[in-house]
């Protein structure tokens, strides 16, 4: 039998693996919200046109709340036979009202109707990303502040750089995570175009009024031409792009964690809520939870590539490829979710091991570049002569396995004899950090500023 919403002219129905290949109602089921708002304004819209009478607008406004309830009351039955969700919605519509249900589909198509859910549905899910992205923030700059004169080293190539403070490490992902709101905020005011009224791709000969309804779902304005209103996916790829970086962002967070929470370092520890054991190791404490918001950016970049495959060489207007946007977009943005979720419930859990990190700071004469700086500062020696200087008390210090800070002066003036024991005020590795108050350093004064700077900007 063919689809009574469609298949005036088919003496049959389809194929089963047509079916099976053409239904998307599993999936753009979750867009209900969306696809009832639009069939509201829509029809609001027709009335104030007279397109539609006030009494079929009103028989039409009443089914549709009906049919909101049935869905979130989990008594709708959504049918497989009917494709997507647009016509399972009309044809429960008719069921309920009759006829009037008919008026409803009036200078649009499901070409415009999917764009324009979609839409919403995709400006929802980047709001909720926004705010759960800055309660990561929140997080972090509460921990920052907190942790803002911990001592522990700052890496280069895995490697003991120079001391900073555990506060500061974190509020460097404050500022990633700030450029990832951007991003997605960004990705939401460009989409923020109606594609309601292109119709099939040409437009409709109604009389419709295309910026009453973008005003109705709170669309900036309509988008301006009717072909790209059907085609364009450009929303979906954008965000997921952001979402990507998002994610990269999380996973660095989340490997640092691991790394952190290692025997080796055992620079955190995090609690029983975030950690798991092993079924044959009973000593193991296990970051999961970090190790598994490591792995979701693969999920999300894997949605943002497969959006791009199908749209890649697609010619105007719509295609039926189009269909396999959401279930990638759908999964991505879910995995990012969760993702920043973990993230902000670890880094709220986490406790710092100050000690561990301040032992390991003062590794790998950790302190050498302050001794450089300080013979340029008060020696007048230029940079790289005091480079030369720096590298050959470190040789000293290694050959007599103490750090900087431990060797006599006799040892440095070995060196340089202009040195003087003024020196030791910057060889420490808490004075090191000290030190540094340069505008976005790490001197504990400044990450407690910056910190406070944001909690401030985030309780807006």
């Amino acid at each position: 039998m063919s689809n009574a919403m469609w298949g005036g002219r088919y003496a049959s129905g389809p194929a089963a693996v047509m079916e099976d290949i053409n239904v998307s109602i599993d999936f753009d089921q979750r867009l209900y919200r969306q696809d009832i708002a639009g069939s509201k304004a829509h029809a609001a819209m027709l009335r104030a046109q007279r397109i539609v009478s006030a009494a079929d607008e009103a028989a039409i406004q009443k089914g549709l709340d009906q049919v909101l309830a049935e869905i979130e009351g989990g008594t709708f039955t959504f049918k497989r036979n009917l494709e997507d969700i647009h016509m399972n919605v009309e044809a429960r519509l008719a069921e309920i009202i009759g006829a009037p249900a008919g008026r409803l589909h009036t200078a649009r198509s499901r070409n415009d109707q999917v764009a324009t859910d979609f839409k919403l549905w995709v400006r929802d899910a980047a709001d909720g990303l926004d705010a759960q992205l800055k309660d990561l923030q929140r997080a972090l700059a509460e921990k920052a502040l907190a942790e803002a004169a911990t001592v522990m080293p700052g890496f280069t190539h895995l490697q003991v750089a120079q001391p900073t403070t555990f506060g500061h490490h974190l509020m460097a992902y404050v500022e990633m995570v700030g450029r990832d709101r951007g991003r997605l905020q960004d990705a939401r005011r460009r989409l923020n175009e109606s594609p309601l009224g292109a119709a099939a791709l040409c437009g409709t000969s109604f009389p419709i009024d295309r910026q009453a309804t973008a005003e109705a779902l709170g669309f900036d304005r309509p988008t301006a031409n009717s072909l790209d209103s059907v085609a364009d996916r450009d929303f979906v790829m954008e965000t997921l792009a952001a979402a990507t970086i998002a994610a990269v962002h999380l996973s660095r967070l989340a490997e640092e964690i691991v790394i952190w929470c290692s025997s080796p370092f055992s620079f955190v520890r995090l609690s029983d809520a975030f950690s798991t054991g092993s079924s044959i190791m009973p000593q193991k404490r296990n970051p999961d939870a970090a190790e598994l918001v490591r792995a979701k950016v693969g999920r999300v970049l894997g949605g943002f590539t497969a959006i791009v495959v199908v749209l890649k060489g697609l010619p105007l207007t719509y295609q039926k490829d189009m269909q396999e946007d959401k279930e990638p977009t759908m999964d991505a943005l879910a995995s990012l979710s969760l993702a920043i979720a973990a993230a902000a419930g670890m880094v709220r859990d986490m406790t710092a091991n100050a000690a561990v990190m301040k032992k390991a700071a003062g590794q790998g004469y950790s302190t050498a570049t302050d001794l450089a700086d300080w013979c340029v500062r008060v020696l007048d020696i230029p940079f790289r002569d005091s480079h030369h200087i720096a590298a050959k008390c470190v040789g000293i210090a290694s050959a007599k396995g103490v750090p900087l800070h431990k060797l006599d002066l006799t040892d440095l003036q070995s060196v340089d004899k202009r040195i003087t024991e003024d020196v030791f005020s910057v060889l420490s590795v808490g004075r090191s950090v000290a030190s540094r108050v340069s505008y976005g350093g790490t001197a504990p004064k400044n990450v407690r500023a910056q910190a406070r700077r944001w909690l401030k900007k985030l309780a807006d």
